[in-house]
């Protein structure tokens, strides 16, 4: 893959390059991995700051999480020289019921013009690192039944499929990586 790639943190400097990759999904759509909730503003300067911040801080153990936030997770952004092509969340624990039956450790989304590519499967070998660098030695993806591109991904990267079951947020594909 490109050695142009990169996982970047979350950066305020970047607000131009995410609402670019941002209005390439349908209104409406959920950014998956993005931490973005339907009460963020990310259109203004100050609303953005603060989506970055909450971000950041999702991060930190010892802060308090945001509304909504089940876990705490680290955010990156997929760069590409000053693109924003996409976005990752590695959650540290997935004790909550619906983390461990629906959303995993790792979740990620490439932006709908850059598909294809190659990206979503650089990033979650990036990912898969990190996990590694903070100790864990297994961590769960997952992926609805329907999403063939995801799946192959997660399987390219040694995701083994435990099952396929009914979770509050529809069918899931249920795929463990040992690290």
């Amino acid at each position: 893959m490109d050695a142009r790639l990169e996982l970047t943190r979350p950066d305020v400097r970047l607000r131009d390059a995410w609402l670019a990759a941002y209005a390439e999904w349908p209104a409406g759509s959920h950014l998956d991995a993005s931490g973005l909730r339907d009460t963020d503003d990310v259109r203004s300067q100050e609303g953005f700051a603060a989506w970055v911040a909450k971000l950041l801080s999702c991060a930190d153990p010892q802060a308090p999480l945001p509304p909504g936030q089940v876990a705490h997770s680290t955010y990156w952004w997929i760069t590409e020289n000053a693109d924003v092509l996409g976005s990752v969340e590695l959650r540290h624990d997935i004790d909550h019921p619906l983390l461990l039956d629906a959303g995993g450790h790792i979740g990620y989304s490439v932006r709908p013009g850059h598909r294809g590519r190659g990206i979503a499967s650089w990033a979650l070998a990036a990912t898969l690192d990190q996990a590694r660098a903070a100790g864990m030695d297994r961590v769960l993806l997952t992926c609805s039944p329907e999403n063939s591109a995801s799946a192959r991904i997660i399987e390219k990267a040694g995701g083994e499929l435990e099952d396929i079951r009914e979770t509050p947020i529809g069918p899931k594909r249920r795929y463990w990586i040992s690290l």
